[in-house]
């Protein structure tokens, strides 16, 4: 099988922290036509890919590796460093959550941590974060599972994964609080506290920047427009060497206090610009409601 046969097969490695969503993950990427194989040993990696390709109704393949395959995972980045020598291109989707998440999932779950053995669930999780440091460093795309509920989830994975253009960037565009601290999956970060708070109006203190009225009083101000400009024209100086340089998705990440009004409003408008702009945008409240 040459390059070229495999240039037209789309590969997914499905990775991350234990409790952060992959089944979840495994589970849209099979709504949306992959062909998802979940706890394959690395080393059978290359194999299952090649018999894949050989069949006629099999274009994408998702592939969910974790630390439960133990010895296996530890020659994971030699198996992938392989399959590119191959011409076998493999994005990397990696899934992540907090301890403090992760401790209420497994906790609620009443199920033990793969690697805590007899210690703590903290423990396990230090040791699992150890195993995939190398595997997060070199992800195309991170995914904070933190403050996402199953359909946040689902949209982001759809947005990722579910169209067929891969040499096109692809945007995220979240909004958040920094109350509640910076997103960790974020690429850019743009902090739009420098606006008027709607939050010291009383009309609009209870409303939040998707209604027009809040989203109206914040992109008034002159510095919201002349931002709005910069930082679109920013995104499409980098999205070529982004796409250069094989990664294919980005996330945005706007902030203002609460993440209710300002970064509500100018993520919304944001994403919008780069839809017209040619770049395929999602956007995510992370923090909205929280209040």
């Amino acid at each position: 099988m040459t390059e070229t046969d495999f240039a037209e097969f789309d590969v997914v490695l499905v990775t991350g922290m234990s409790g952060a969503g992959r089944s979840t993950a495994a589970h849209v990427l099979e709504d949306i036509g992959w062909f998802v194989i979940d706890n394959l040993p690395p080393s059978m990696l290359q194999q299952a890919i090649e018999l894949a390709r050989g069949s006629e109704d099999i274009s994408r393949i998702a592939v969910v590796v974790d630390v439960r395959g133990k010895s296996f995972f530890r020659d994971l980045n030699r198996t992938l460093e392989s399959l590119g020598r191959d011409g076998i291109p493999v994005r990397t989707l990696f899934l992540e959550s907090s301890d403090e998440s992760l401790v209420r999932r497994f906790e609620s779950s009443r199920r033990p941590h793969p690697l805590q053995g007899g210690q703590r669930i903290t423990d396990g999780l230090a040791a699992e974060r150890i195993a995939l440091g190398d595997m997060r460093a070199i992800a195309d795309v991170v995914i904070d599972t933190t403050a996402l509920n199953v359909h946040d989830l689902r949209r982001k994975i759809e947005a990722a994964f579910g169209h067929q253009d891969v040499m096109k960037l692809h945007a995220t565009v979240m909004s958040f609080g920094f109350k509640y601290g910076i997103p960790v999956d974020a690429d850019l970060v743009a902090d739009v506290r420098f606006l008027p708070n709607p939050h010291w109006i009383p009309e609009l203190r209870p409303l939040n920047g998707l209604d027009e009225t809040v989203a109206s009083a914040v992109l008034a101000a002159p510095a919201a427009e002349v931002f709005l400009q910069l930082y679109s024209q920013l995104v499409q100086v980098i999205a070529p060497g982004y796409v250069d340089e094989g990664k294919r998705y980005v996330t945005i990440a706007m902030g203002c206090t609460g993440g209710k009004h300002r970064s509500v409003a100018m993520s919304e408008n944001f994403a919008a610009r780069l839809r017209i702009e040619g770049i395929e945008s999602l956007v995510v409240h992370r923090d909205l409601g929280r209040e």
